[in-house]
């Protein structure tokens, strides 16, 4: 599901609608070009390199002069204004491999999100996260919504991103087998729902 709307596979049958008309998401690069971006659950971070060429990794501000050097001053204007709107405590000449959990997981929404996303995918976002790495992403959460940007969360961990769904949306094997909105439903609910498709 995700590969399919992120563009890292062609979907094989059904249709696809962003904003109303059909599209058919041929590759990363379109799928980007629509606003789509994806965070997936090994976030596809350096940890060697720092935060800023995290950021900006597949897609720098080069200067204009020959053989394309970056420009490092025009990158950390560019980044600095998103990593304080999502309140992320790290420096952006800090090396990846020294962020917590949470703080790599603001890393990776802060390049969606630098790049003007409509629609941020994340994978699996609270794995193996302490309690405040869980809540940091919960925060970055709310305040893509506050922006009005769409959020798809992959997670089977129904307690822990109860607080900030809308709609909840259980498949098996590719196939919807319930839809529900929050109010309506429960995490208990959902987890007898999901058991009760495994038996």
């Amino acid at each position: 599901f995700v590969k399919i709307i992120s563009g890292v596979e062609r979907k094989s049958s059904g249709k696809i609608f962003w904003k109303g008309k059909e599209v058919d998401i041929i590759s990363i690069k379109q799928a980007r070009s629509l606003g789509i971006e994806t965070v997936y659950q090994e976030q596809a971070l350096a940890p060697q390199l720092t935060v800023l060429q995290n950021i900006f990794l597949g897609r720098p501000i080069t200067k204009s002069v020959p053989l394309g050097v970056l420009d490092n001053k025009a990158m950390a204007k560019a980044a600095a204004p998103v990593i304080k709107e999502l309140g992320l405590n790290v420096q952006l000449d800090q090396e990846v491999r020294f962020c917590s959990g949470g703080e790599q997981q603001g890393v990776a929404v802060a390049r969606a999100l630098l790049f003007k996303a409509n629609l941020v995918i994340l994978d699996e976002p609270t794995r193996a996260l302490s309690a405040t790495g869980v809540e940091r992403i919960l925060e970055f959460i709310r305040g893509l919504k506050q922006q009005g940007i769409a959020v798809i969360v992959i997670s089977h961990v129904f307690p822990q991103i109860f607080p900030v769904t809308d709609r909840f949306i259980v498949l098996s094997r590719g196939t919807v087998i319930a839809e529900k909105r929050a109010e309506e439903t429960s995490p208990e609910d959902l987890t007898r729902v999901v058991v009760g498709k495994a038996r």
